[in-house]
């Protein structure tokens, strides 16, 4: 004999939306599966984008039942860009390999669509950080609010290597959402340190690619300046000595954003004065 059939309130809590969501990762073995299993009951096209991990990131993916694509590392824009082609529905919500989406905002996301089409084209999200030893976003913790929900016929992400926003259509004027995806950014500080070095590489080389020039003044400055910035405007003063260290550290990255810029711009002017020699006439 059959059971008896499930609530309509329970029908709707495991159907899937008009959805897609789609993550781009590297080397995220460790991190990744609490992502996937935290929105893997929204959506039937759940979308793995990989640039080559070593690690065992495509398999564990594949496992639970992610659409693993590889594609070689274009840059943080590009690869959103790319990731979004794959995408077999219109809606979209992206999500970093180091984000999970807790219960009370999976639920906000389905209700979005319990009368239909969701109202607006686009939806801000908050974004919290939590530190290792924490358990959840400490109530005062700094949250970033970009779009992460999103028609792709409405709004696609920008083409920049170093910056990840999606650029909507003029006119277009997004929600917010009142929960908060926690993000689980900081594996260890010195595996932070480490990834903020790289990407402090990537800034200056796009600043180059512009055509940008800092001036040389602000290596004296960049510092101090973006550990207040951290520490006290972000509100990491909040989260005791951790909170401290993780100030220390974004602001030793933005310091070497600067100073990589000026070095290139040092060494590009000797290479030039080594082809140019002064004339000895003047």
């Amino acid at each position: 004999m059959s059971g008896a059939p499930a609530s309509p309130s329970a029908a709707a809590a495991d159907r899937r939306l008009p959805l897609s969501v789609f993550i781009i990762a590297h080397n995220e073995v460790d991190r990744i599966g609490a992502t996937i299993r935290a929105v893997r009951g929204l959506t039937d096209d759940l979308v793995v984008v990989d640039s080559g991990s070593t690690d065992g990131t495509q398999a564990l993916a594949a496992a639970l039942g992610a659409r693993v694509i590889h594609n070689p590392w274009p840059g943080y824009g590009p690869q959103k860009r790319f990731a979004e082609e794959q995408c077999r529905h219109v809606w979209l919500l992206n999500l970093d390999a180091d984000e999970v989406v807790p219960e009370d905002l999976v639920r906000e996301i389905r209700a979005l669509w319990a009368a239909g089409e969701p109202r607006r084209p686009a939806w801000r999200i908050g974004i919290a950080e939590i530190f290792p030893g924490e358990g959840r976003p400490h109530p005062l913790a700094y949250t970033l609010t970009p779009v992460r929900l999103y028609r792709k016929d409405r709004g696609r992400y920008a083409a920049s290597p170093v910056h990840d926003r999606v650029a909507l259509e003029p006119g277009v004027t997004p929600g917010r959402l009142r929960g908060v995806i926690h993000h689980f950014s900081v594996r260890s500080l010195g595996d932070q340190l480490d990834k903020l070095n790289r990407y402090s590489d990537q800034q200056a080389e796009d600043l180059e690619t512009r055509g940008v020039v800092i001036p040389t003044w602000r290596v004296f400055v960049e510092l101090p300046g973006n550990f207040l910035k951290a520490y006290l405007g972000r509100r990491h003063f909040v989260r005791g000595t951790y909170g401290f260290l993780t100030a220390m550290n974004y602001a030793i990255s933005r310091h070497l954003r600067v100073a990589k810029h000026v070095e290139r711009r040092r060494v590009a002017a000797a290479r030039q004065d080594r082809v140019d020699p002064p004339d000895p006439t003047f």
